[in-house]
């Protein structure tokens, strides 16, 4: 894109959203963010203007394969860490290498203009779902937190079918 892109009434909702978070959101729910104060936007307005934002290099985007792609409010390089579990991105606070840049340089056949670096595994939050669910290997109640339905099951549910909510539930007695 070339030429001067100016900071229209939607983009600055689309930047504000993203930098009021450091969730790394997809498109959707930036969507539903921005609709709050512009409610008549459309989703193919929120996916023009965010590759605008990326071209302007006031956002990152971020691909990761998964099929929707992820934002990130600051433009500055850094790195990230995903969980392979929920797909959740997360900022890793190293500072960013620029040495890579020159050691890669003489084994790359092009030029260097930077470089990006993901480190995956496990979050805490599914790391601490998994322990829990291993330490029950007997039937116990479960109770939801939000409304209060009660399942049998041998490892905590992490839906509830009742409210719909999410990792709601707590153990309420061993059977």
């Amino acid at each position: 894109m070339s030429g001067f892109q100016r900071m229209t009434e939607q983009r600055r909702l689309i930047l504000e959203a993203l930098r009021s978070t450091t969730c790394h959101p997809t498109a959707d729910w930036i969507y539903e963010r921005v609709r709050e104060k512009l409610p008549h936007i459309s989703l193919g307005t929120i996916y023009r203007n965010l590759r605008t934002l990326v071209q302007m290099g006031e956002i990152m985007q971020l691909d990761y394969g998964s099929g929707q792609d992820r934002f990130d409010g600051n433009p500055e390089p850094h790195y990230h860490f995903r969980c392979c579990q929920c797909g959740a991105v997360s900022d890793v606070e190293i500072p960013y290498a620029h040495e890579f840049d020159v050691k890669a340089a003489p084994h790359c056949s092009g030029t260097i203009t930077g470089h990006r670096l993901e480190f995956v595994g496990e979050c805490n939050q599914c790391k601490t779902n998994r322990q829990e669910e291993a330490e029950v290997n007997e039937m116990a109640l479960f109770k939801c937190t939000n409304c209060g339905h009660e399942r049998e099951a041998r490892c905590k549910p992490r839906k509830c079918p009742e409210c719909q909510s999410q990792n709601s539930y707590e153990k309420v007695e061993q059977k």
